[in-house]
């Protein structure tokens, strides 16, 4: 097929050759005066594409054989704004064209003109989104250089998916971003939502951008520190907890060798944390109050070589490295250290991108990645586990595991311009791997108690135990197919329309196509008004989790047994019936329907007010069932008893979203510029849990407290809270007045009171009081500000001389106690209190380095 298309490019090259042939030259900037190699530069002639090359190493372009005339020149790359430059050729050929392009979202900070350019009707240059430049992330006080984790709490969690969140690093889905903080160029979420290229909507995956290949070196370097004689004091801990937080990062990148065509990027980080958890549980003992060791270590490094094979095709090789180790993870709040658990966790991952202009008007880009990953989880001790909810987790915590994972994603799009119509298809393929797993977990068995008093008389209601073939493994495939034309109806009116196709295997569902719709209209002839309104259609995935499920709880693989009201010690026999995990055979891929309106303005230079009206439909949700529960009124032998739980899992549940958004980004004065955003918003839901974090006990992992009985489901989502406010900001003062701030006002999410008992007898104390739904309980507000102050200072007199910053953060500035982990447990002596808080004022110092 590339054979034919190139053939095709020949000839057509060949054809618009002749005698009066000229030539357009220049360069491709971003704001910094950084080259930006790659990107796709393209002049049109009457509506039609002419000619397109792409520009090398150095951000130089060339587009030969062209004529006489009046042209424009488009010059485009992905995460940033296209520029259009009209040009008029004689009968010679122009200087060269120097052209700078802008990182997409900061385009909105100018004057809206009556120019089509300005308007910003392209459904990528929406303005309820949330983005941060390079300089932004520089100036922001972000805990940890985690931008993931800043920009997350701008999600919606109704709209991310069963498996997580879906990460889009320079336009491919991926499991990691693969560099290191300071080479990423921007952050951001919500970027065309309803862009027929990707399975979530935009309020549910978060984009990155990663620094362009360079012909200048270029380099950063950051020092990180933290130390817990400069922190607040922890609401739950009796003594300070002994911390200290150091981190070293960087990255260099620069022309590699004499030729312009090869460049390359290097990318280092090493964390080290000496930290310590907060207990706070009750025991037969009395409180247990303390702190225990949680040290931490990570290592992740990249490489990669940029190489531009001609004026219409670059290539990119990166590949990185990952290692992360933690002691004594999980301990804290009611759970005890000797039900920690040691992690180590290795990621390698080889990464191919290929940008090739098959033609003066299509373009073809690909990428590959292949990796390999290994998880091993080790208990502090092999003793049974010991749990009464609310009260505290002991004895051993029974998850020895070894997890593996071979995998490979590939993304193949063209792009296709003719007079008003972008045309863009292609096929994602974000998961094709084989994942093995050597299951030891719960071999050593798990007593559940009610309360204190029972486990002092040596009553558990349920022992799980597990025993048979632990080694297994399995090949997932995800793939999907799109198709997108963006065109302009009028002048000031564009449409995107597109079509998506999502497929995953173990789930016999082959008609999930999903239809794809919005329209911005810039009414007016200043068109300081941007009407947008779109809709679509968005499948979700199960992740590996559930899958492993159904090959380990097969009846073959594990044979895990649950018993109610069993002895103290208990011992498994063979006769003991088993339980198992199915697929209901009328289980198929849960779809979210979501639509939105909404009015841009440009109320001022640099500054828009954006409202927004969001709505989102979850149906046929994933969900699991005891099907073999004990039946009503007694709730006393299962109904089949060759099994003990016969976990089925459905797709049944539903979600229903409103939310009113209003954000307010720009300059407020000279020396301020931010952004503020207010969400009221309502979330129901009848699946347990938050599907952001896919966690056991959480969406398709959750059971309903009665399995007979849904009707007290159907209550607030675990996350739904009312009122939602976020604002990030910048000033620049006078000498050594410079700030960042972040803030997060939201009221409290629900959680549910629960007896505490197993009262349907299936193994489960998640049974709630009579009549009582779920999530009846209101938990309490955050509030939380972040604050950074920092001083810039060269090394030079000249705008390019290496830059040198010094900072200082203050996390939770105002040490307000932002409470979580609250017991609805009625049997626990900790009912209607919380038994952990978010993280006390935390200093941080912090240098970094630029040229």
């Amino acid at each position: 097929m590339r054979l034919l298309l190139i053939a095709i490019a020949a000839w057509s090259a060949l054809a618009q050759t002749g005698p009066e042939a000229l030539a357009i030259s220049g360069t491709v900037s971003d704001v910094t005066g950084a080259a930006i190699p790659g990107a796709e530069v393209s002049i049109n002639r009457d509506g039609s594409r002419a000619r397109a090359a792409l520009t090398d190493g150095s951000g130089n372009f060339r587009l030969t054989g062209v004529a006489a005339g009046r042209y424009e020149v488009v010059a485009r790359r992905d995460g940033f704004s296209p520029v259009r430059v009209p040009l008029t050729i004689a009968d010679r050929s122009p200087a060269p064209l120097h052209i700078t392009l802008q990182l997409t979202g900061v385009r909105q900070e100018v004057t809206v003109t009556s120019t089509a350019e300005e308007v910003s009707t392209h459904p990528a240059d929406n303005l309820d989104t949330v983005t941060l430049d390079r300089d932004q992330l520089n100036n922001l006080p972000i805990y940890d250089l985690d931008y993931v984790a800043m920009v997350s709490q701008f999600l919606d969690p109704g709209s991310v998916a069963t498996g997580g969140v879906t990460l889009v690093v320079n336009g491919m889905e991926q499991r990691n971003i693969g560099v290191t903080a300071s080479a990423i160029q921007q952050v951001k979420i919500n970027q065309n939502p309803y862009a027929a290229d990707f399975s979530r909507p935009g309020r549910g995956r978060i984009e990155i951008l990663t620094k362009p290949a360079s012909q200048d070196f270029h380099g950063t370097f950051d020092f990180l520190f933290r130390d817990h004689v400069f922190n607040g004091r922890d609401a739950f801990a009796l003594t300070k907890p002994a911390t200290q937080r150091r981190i070293f990062e960087g990255s260099l990148l620069g022309p590699l060798g004499a030729s312009k065509r090869n460049s390359f990027l290097i990318s280092v980080d090493r964390r080290e944390t000496d930290a310590q958890s907060v207990v706070f549980a009750d025991t037969l003992s009395g409180s247990d109050r303390r702190n225990v060791p949680n040290p931490q270590r990570s290592t992740e490094a990249s490489a990669g070589i940029t190489h531009q094979f001609s004026d219409t095709h670059i290539g990119l090789w990166r590949g990185s490295y990952f290692h992360d180790s933690e002691e004594n993870h999980g301990v804290g709040a009611t759970v005890l250290p000797e039900a920690g658990i040691n992690t180590a966790d290795t990621e390698i991952e080889a990464y191919y991108n290929d940008s090739y202009a098959i033609t003066p008007k299509l373009v073809n880009q690909m990428r590959l990645i292949l990796g390999r990953e290994l998880h091993p989880t080790t208990s502090g001790t092999d003793a049974p586990a010991i749990v009464v909810p609310g009260s505290f987790t002991g004895g051993g915590a029974q998850a020895d595991r070894n997890q593996t994972e071979v995998h490979g994603i590939l993304n193949d799009t063209f792009s296709w311009s003719h007079g008003r119509h972008e045309l863009r298809w292609g096929i994602n393929v974000p998961d094709v791997s084989r994942r093995g797993l050597i299951d030891h977990t719960n071999i050593g068995g798990t007593y559940t108690f009610s309360t204190l008093a029972d486990y002092a008389a040596a009553r558990p209601f349920s022992f799980i135990q597990q025993t048979g073939i632990s080694s297994m493994n399995f090949v997932e495939v995800v793939l999907g197919g799109f198709v997108q034309d963006e065109f302009r109806l009028l002048p000031n009116v564009l449409v995107s329309a597109g079509m998506r196709y999502d497929w995953q295997n173990f789930f016999h569902d082959n008609n999930n196509v999903s239809p794809r719709l919005a329209v911005a209209w810039a009414p007016g002839k200043k068109r300081k008004t941007v009407l947008r309104a779109g809709g679509g259609i968005f499948y979700d995935r199960t992740g590996p989790l559930a899958i492993f499920d159904l090959i380990r709880y097969d009846g073959v693989h594990l044979r895990q047994v649950v018993l109610t009201n069993p002895t103290y010690p208990a011992t498994i026999v063979p006769t003991d019936p088993i339980s198992i995990t199915r697929l209901d055979p009328t289980v198929h891929i849960p779809y979210s329907a979501q639509f939105s309106a909404a009015v841009e303005r440009q109320i001022a230079k640099g500054t828009t007010l954006t409202a927004t009206y969001w709505a989102m439909r979850g149906v046929s949700l994933f969900r699991s069932r005891d099907v073999n529960a004990p039946p009503p009124p007694d709730y006393r032998a299962r109904p089949n008893p060759e099994y003990s739980v016969y976990r089925q899992i459905e797709s049944s549940g539903h979600l229903q979203s409103d939310a009113l958004e209003v954000t307010f980004r720009g300059s407020v004065t000279q020396r301020f510029n931010g952004m503020i955003q207010y969400t009221l918003g309502r979330t129901y839901n009848d699946v347990p849990g938050n599907y952001a974090t896919s966690t056991r006990g959480s969406g398709i992992n959750a059971f309903p407290a009665n399995n007979y009985d849904l009707s007290g489901e159907w209550a607030r989502a675990d996350y739904d809270q009312r009122h939602r406010l976020n604002f990030l900001g910048t000033m620049h003062g006078a000498r050594y007045v410079d700030f960042g701030l972040g803030l997060s006002a939201n009221t409290g999410a629900p959680y549910t009171e629960t007896t505490g008992r197993d009262d349907y007898h299936t193994g489960y104390a998640n049974a709630r009081p009579p009549g009582v739904p779920r999530n009846s309980l209101q938990g309490p507000g955050l509030l939380n500000m972040d604050l950074r102050w920092f001083h810039n200072f060269r090394f030079g007199k000249k705008k390019e001389s290496p830059q040198g910053t010094v900072s200082v953060d203050a996390f939770n500035a105002l040490n307000h106690v932002n409470y979580e982990t609250y017991i609805g447990n009625l049997s626990s002596p900790f009912f209607g209190q919380a038994v952990s808080a978010k993280p006390p004022r935390r200093i941080q110092l912090a240098l970094k380095f630029e040229f």
